[in-house]
């Protein structure tokens, strides 16, 4: 036997045996989707796919995970969150509580939010509200104050955008109460925990009408800000101040605030839109009606954004 074959029967079960452990480490990290082996996710060109907006190669891939490892939970979320993208809402709530079904504790909250930012997309704050509710008490049970807080913030603005204004108070405040009752939050988290809540009683004061009570809580948000303990909360003040004034009815100032903002979120895109619409710019407003359809993300702000965008640029 020559030298050349025997070097070739001995990396060929090399390669084999490689191959191997590598499948099993991937069917694993699908499984369990945290800890070590998340560091290798097999989901990633799922997730790439979807964000690129290649949503029926994502589908594909997604259901060729399943068929793999049935019991990969966090292919069926991945699975209904491109099929909510394509405004497919019942295959993707049957996925994603598949999902829900077959998650381990440590992915439950994250399961039970992607369902509620399922009913998200199709505007059912009421059912949205529900899985929100499983995500907090489960949180809040195992002490993760912060954790809890931020799932009632984020149900909080769920009821907010659908108009439901007093389950949106509410929440809030459980959002605001729960972190401040964690007895380790530093002078920092209040600060931010208060430009937070005064943010939100800004915006839902502004929903209401109420330009001077919105116009109070917006200068509380702001002396929050100028405390200096949360430097990176800044860029969200443009955006708060765009949302008062676009729910006041001054138009050319919520365009001038809001451009100042985060252009990769497709709800200030969309508020951008709206503000050009309603000031008889059709032109402009298509044009960000449009950059909403291209940013493809399954989370709260792409629940607002996606399906009004799709609406209006009729189905684009």
């Amino acid at each position: 036997m020559t030298p050349a074959m025997k070097l070739t029967r001995l990396v060929i079960p090399i390669v084999i045996l490689a191959f191997s452990f590598n499948s099993f480490a991937l069917a694993q990290a699908a499984q369990q989707g945290a800890g070590p082996a998340a560091a290798v996710n097999p989901l990633t060109p799922g997730q790439k796919l979807a964000s690129e907006g290649k949503l029926d190669e994502a589908i594909a891939f997604y259901q060729k995970a399943i068929q793999a490892n049935p019991t990969a939970w966090d292919a069926y979320l991945g699975l209904g969150s491109a099929q909510d993208l394509k405004g497919d809402y019942g295959a993707a709530r049957e996925n994603i509580q598949k999902g829900i079904d077959a998650a381990p504790p440590n992915g439950k909250v994250r399961a039970l939010r992607t369902m509620a930012v399922s009913y998200a997309f199709s505007g059912d704050a009421t059912h949205a509200g529900r899985y929100e509710e499983q995500a907090y008490k489960l949180q809040f049970d195992a002490n993760d104050l912060s954790g809890a807080a931020g799932t009632a913030d984020e149900a909080a603005r769920i009821f907010l955008e659908n108009g439901d204004l007093d389950n949106a108070q509410q929440w809030y405040a459980k959002g605001h109460s729960t972190a401040l009752s964690d007895a380790k939050l530093s002078a920092a988290d209040k600060d931010l925990w208060t430009f937070r809540w005064e943010s939100a009683q800004a915006r839902i004061a502004a929903r209401r009408g109420n330009k001077a009570e919105a116009q109070q809580h917006l200068l509380a948000a702001k002396a929050a800000l100028d405390k200096g303990s949360n430097p990176e909360q800044a860029q969200f003040l443009p955006y708060l101040e765009g949302y008062v004034a676009f729910y006041g009815g001054d138009y050319p100032t919520a365009i001038s605030d809001l451009e100042k903002a985060n252009q990769k979120d497709p709800f200030i895109l969309v508020l951008i839109a709206q503000a050009y619409e309603k000031s008889g710019d059709q032109k402009n407003a298509m044009d960000y009606y449009h950059k909403v359809l291209n940013i493809y993300s399954h989370n709260p702000t792409g629940a607002f954004a996606r399906p009004l965008a799709q609406k209006k640029a009729g189905g684009a």
